[in-house]
């Protein structure tokens, strides 16, 4: 019967790590559309256009022209950058490309995903897809991984005759994530994400509020979460808690009745 005990006990205590582990899992939710999605694009890095995971924006714009759009993007996740063109009804091939850019402005290597693509003289609009490396928390200065702050769209042509140069173009971008969990946790994490113009504070504020001058004010819907939490803590208590069960039902199955050996009677 003890041993039944500490086996239920183990299994119950296994099934509590592993609902929030499955949880995280499972990809984030989308912004909650509430009509205010952008209808236009920025032309830089400067002026690119906000947008929340989940949100489709959309833009008019012409072949020829760069469009810039940018998103947050937090430790753990894992962005999926979709985008459409919609070409004119008379056109040539042409190819077009998305890429993505970090809070550095350093390109980000696609992990899968057609980031390039050529559509046909025919074809009425072409897709592209970028799927991103995980976002680390922490990374060392020389390495170029993901880390937690605004990442930046551009979306242009990059193979077109001079025929088509200026026809007008309809174009939509969107970002989802999927929360990859503990397996990505890392042991450090940034002071600040890398949004840009965290660091900048002009000379009005400091003697005013020393508040900073942010260049972009998007980020997660629940705040940045600094790398400090993952589903790994889970999974260490729960391992941390099963070897404890199994010492005391290993001492439990060896140590025996207690009882003395029986003496033999002395003649």
């Amino acid at each position: 019967m003890r041993i039944t005990r500490v086996l239920s006990a183990a299994l119950l205590a296994l099934g509590l790590g592993v609902a929030p582990a499955a949880a995280d899992s499972s990809p984030s939710p989308s912004a909650s559309a509430d009509g205010a999605a952008p209808t236009s694009a920025g032309t830089s890095f400067r002026t690119a256009t906000e947008i929340e995971q989940g949100q489709r924006a959309t833009a008019s714009g012409s072949t020829g022209d760069y469009q810039y759009w940018s998103f947050p993007a937090d430790a753990g996740q894992r962005p999926t950058v979709t985008a459409t063109v919609k070409l004119p009804e008379t056109h040539t091939a042409q190819t077009w490309q998305v890429d993505v850019y970090d809070g550095l402005r350093r390109r980000q290597a696609c992990q899968y995903g057609a980031q390039t693509r050529t559509a046909a003289a025919d074809a009425g609009s072409v897709e592209l897809a970028c799927v991103m490396r995980t976002v680390r928390a922490w990374s060392e200065p020389w390495a170029d991984d993901p880390l937690p702050g605004t990442y930046y769209i551009r979306l242009t042509v990059t193979g077109l005759s001079a025929a088509d140069l200026g026809q007008p173009v309809e174009t939509s971008v969107e970002v989802g994530s999927k929360d990859i969990g503990g397996a990505a946790a890392v042991d450090g994490s940034l002071a600040e994400p890398l949004v840009p113009g965290i660091a900048v504070t002009s000379e009005s504020d400091e003697e005013s509020s020393q508040s900073s001058a942010v260049l972009s004010a998007i980020e997660p819907e629940d705040g940045w979460a600094s790398g400090w939490w993952s589903d790994r803590w889970v999974w260490t208590a729960v391992g941390g808690l099963l070897a404890a069960l199994a010492g005391v039902g290993g001492y439990t199955l060896t140590r025996g009745s207690g009882r003395p050996s029986r003496v033999p009677p002395t003649v």
